[in-house]
Order: structure tokens, then sequence, then C-alpha cells
């Protein structure tokens, strides 16, 4: 894998999704983050491209390697032109779904890494960004 500070990679179906977990894995790895870092930021990468795969029909994986003082972090946004989600609060409460899920993507996505950002705009789309700190 490149050590490039930056990347994207499409997310239109289940195939894009195993790599995206692959591609983060990778980054995770090479930014030396804990086996238990490591989870934490590819289980959140897997549950938000399926999600914009899912109910975003489509889009694409942006990553960054960023630097805060001394810190190292990669940050991950997930970008759709989908329906949206007309109630950002209720889309992330434990166990609401908009299919058939668990309900778990968005929430515990967000208690799985440091900072997280939802953006949405009803018949335009979504944008997720997440940064997991090493």
């Amino acid at each position: 894998m490149s050590t490039d500070d930056s990347g994207a990679i499409p997310l239109r179906n289940e195939a894009d999704i195993v790599q995206c977990r692959r591609t983060v894995r990778q980054l995770a790895l090479a930014l030396q983050f804990s086996l238990v870092d490591q989870t934490k930021i590819i289980t959140a990468a897997s549950e938000l491209s399926r999600n914009t795969v899912v109910y975003g029909g489509g889009g694409e994986m942006n990553w960054d390697i960023v630097t805060q003082g001394i810190k190292t972090g990669l940050r991950l946004q997930f970008t759709d032109h989908g329906p949206g989600i007309p109630d950002l609060d209720l889309a992330l409460k434990d166990g609401w779904t908009s299919g058939a899920g668990m309900g778990l993507g968005l929430s515990g996505s967000k208690r799985l890494v440091h900072e997280f950002d939802l953006h949405s705009v009803v018949g335009e789309g979504t944008r997720v960004t997440i940064t997991r700190w090493k």
C-alpha cells in the first residue's frame, strides 16, 4: 500500500465495502495503531461504508493521515448523494434504523472514534467524518 497522506476509494457495492475495511486496516497498521484502536476504526469504517452503500446509494470514502501537535490520527470521510437524513438526533439514537439493521451504525460508530461529525441535507446527501487518534 502507498504511504500517501490521503486518498479516496469508491463505495458502490459489497466488494467496495470489503476494500474499504482492507484499506483502513492497512492505514491503521502503517500508523502503528494498537490492536484495540485498529479494531475500533475498522469497525466504524465498516458500518459507515455499509450505510453509504445501502442507505446513500453509494458514494466514496476519503482518508487523510492527520497530525495535531505530537498526535497522529486517521480521518475518514464518507460521502453520498442519497436521500439524506431528515432527523439527525433520531438517527444517532441506539436502536433506531431506517432499514432492517440493528440501528447501531451511526451511534455505534460515534462511540468508536475520538471525533465524529455528521452533516446531512434531505435530498442532497450525507457526509460523516470520523477521526481516531493514536
